[in-house]
């Protein structure tokens, strides 16, 4: 396999080695001591890597997605590439119709450009509230983030109480840089979006997604029109 030049860098990979061994260790321990727990991955590169290392490891975490209705091509493309690759039928859920009729009935189907508020109001129908069924039950659920990815990150715990959902909540990457990431999965061969490689770091829904230039935050290219301050969509909610 060739390998990028800077993959071949004693330090990075020294640092890698030691990112992965810690990410295994917490995810074991969450699959042992947190039953059931779930990771919802959002498909991007650090949800790859968290795909790769729980399925690898044959841990009792199940791992499912969203599928808000309005995702690229290119993701879905990625979810029957993970089902050929893992095996795995990634479970996926949806919102509820009858909301989602709702909200489009009274605000429209491009809403969300208007106000944050209502950009929000999209995000829990197609979000927020498939997460909140997809969680009950559950003792723990570990996300993808990492605290270099948005100013409404910065300082991101590696373990936290989820206090809107009741249970632990983990982000065993919140330290990796993205360099690590993607060294992680070049490294392993690891499966992941197509829009990755036409300038997407950040990928969510098509219509609040777009390429960045150099130089601009990764999550530049999410709710573009917003204010950084305001860049999540409510599934994660910053402990006060």
């Amino acid at each position: 396999m060739s390998l990028p030049s800077h993959l071949d860098d004693p330090l990075l990979l020294a640092a890698l080695a030691a990112r992965v061994d810690a990410a295994r260790a917490l995810l074991r321990e969450i699959a042992d001591n947190f039953s059931p727990a779930a990771f919802a991955s959002s498909l991007g590169g650090e949800d790859m890597v968290l795909t790769d290392l729980i399925l690898g490891d044959r841990l009792e975490i199940e791992i499912f997605s969203l599928d808000t209705g309005r995702l690229p091509l290119e993701t879905y493309a990625l979810i029957a590439e993970v089902k050929k690759h893992y095996g795995l039928a990634l479970p996926l859920y949806y919102p509820r119709h009858d909301l989602v009729e709702a909200y489009t009935r009274e605000n429209g189907i491009n809403a969300f450009y208007e106000s944050v508020e209502l950009r929000k109001g999209c995000c829990f129908v197609r979000k927020v509230e498939p997460l909140q069924r997809a969680l009950a039950g559950r003792k723990a659920w570990i996300t993808g983030m990492r605290a270099q990815q948005a100013a409404t990150r910065d300082g991101l715990a590696m373990r936290s109480f989820d206090a809107a959902n009741g249970l632990e909540k983990f982000n065993p990457l919140t330290d990796w840089s993205e360099r690590e990431v993607w060294a992680y999965l070049k490294l392993n061969e690891v499966p992941y979006n197509a829009l990755h490689d036409k300038f997407y770091p950040s990928i969510g829904c098509a219509p609040c997604t777009r390429p960045i230039t150099p130089g601009e935050d990764v999550r530049a290219g999410r709710w573009w029109w917003e204010n950084p301050q305001s860049k999540e969509c409510g599934l994660h909610v910053k402990p006060a």
